[in-house]
């Protein structure tokens, strides 16, 4: 389902890394139009993840409310048992040789086992990935 609750086109979303949604929220203009291109032609997606990881960032229950508010425009990808399969799977294929963490390895499984395009500021962190649709920053489209 889509985030208005109408069941969401998979081909038409993209997945956002956390990095891009905080650089949003700190009104970055590259990472504010990198949205707006988004959303005027596809549907934003995140992780579980991504969702968690700026929960965790919240300092009140203002920024709580206003954070809850923001992420009903984007579609949420949960986890399930092949995600953590090729999340583990991704670790131990790339943590020691490209330094892939947890957090990383799981927002980048979902994203493959979805095969879904995928935008993350932090380039660094996932070009590596054999089969990951990974978009160059600041652009929203290959």
């Amino acid at each position: 389902m889509g985030p208005s609750g109408a069941p969401a086109r998979v081909d038409s979303l993209i997945v956002l890394d956390t990095d891009v949604l905080i650089d949003v929220s700190r009104n970055v203009a590259e990472a504010v139009a990198a949205l707006q291109r988004i959303t005027d032609e596809d549907e934003p997606a995140i992780t579980i993840i991504t969702q968690m990881e700026l929960l965790v960032g919240c300092r009140n229950q203002w920024e709580l409310r206003v954070l809850d508010a923001f992420l009903q425009r984007f579609q949420v990808l949960k986890l399930s048992e092949p995600i953590s399969e090729k999340a583990v799977e991704l670790l131990h294929r790339y943590r020691l040789t490209h330094g892939l963490l947890m957090a990383d390895s799981l927002i980048a499984a979902s994203v493959l086992l979805h095969e879904l395009p995928f935008l993350s500021k932090n380039q660094k962190h996932y070009r590596f990935i054999e089969g990951l649709r990974l978009l160059p920053y600041p652009s929203a489209r290959l």
